[in-house]
């Protein structure tokens, strides 16, 4: 290895220890706490029990599902969802906060009840971000692996925490959260 090569390669090295430490000082763990309160809150908690109440079948939330993604979220439902009291408590707590991107409130199927954007789809339940937080009725945290959004360039983590009432899962909250602008 000739001295330019050694050198570019020490110089790279350095590069990439000095923007990891900068850019990903804290972690989507360092936020779990502040998921955990949004998630306690009474309306997020009356959200979740009043769609729960519904009684809706899997086979009719599989039916919406595929009109949400035939349409491309343009279905009225998601734009009413996008419009309720619980959404917009949440698109506010989200914007509070620099590094959270986007906020998805499920029932105990992993239908959606509350976003803060449109979403691809209307049923999280067959993903790890409903499944893992879930965890069969008992509830438990799940921090998807971070990757980059090809819309917006950033690192993105799914943070997942489960929706409780009594001490039992009734749904799940899922809020992204840009690693980058993590204090």
């Amino acid at each position: 290895m000739n001295r330019f090569q050694s050198f570019a390669k020490a110089s790279l090295a350095t590069f990439i220890l000095s923007a990891g430490s900068a850019v990903f000082a804290g972690t989507a763990n360092d936020v779990l706490p502040e998921i955990k309160a949004i998630a306690a809150k009474p309306e997020v908690i009356a959200a979740v029990k009043a769609q729960n109440g519904k009684g809706l079948t899997l086979d009719a939330i599989k039916a919406m599902d595929g009109k949400w993604i035939a349409a491309s979220g343009g279905l009225p439902e998601g734009k009413a969802m996008m419009e309720s009291p619980v959404s917009k408590a949440l698109l506010a707590a989200e914007k509070a906060k620099p590094y959270f991107t986007e906020t998805i409130l499920t029932d105990n199927q992993g239908a959606n009840v509350a976003i803060s954007a449109m979403t691809s789809d209307y049923w999280q339940g067959d993903e790890p971000k409903f499944v893992k937080a879930w965890a069969d009725g008992k509830g438990d945290d799940y921090i998807a692996r971070a990757k980059k959004d090809e819309s917006s360039g950033a690192v993105v983590s799914q943070v997942s925490v489960p929706v409780m009432d009594g001490g039992k899962a009734i749904g799940t909250l899922t809020i992204g959260v840009n690693v980058q602008a993590l204090p």
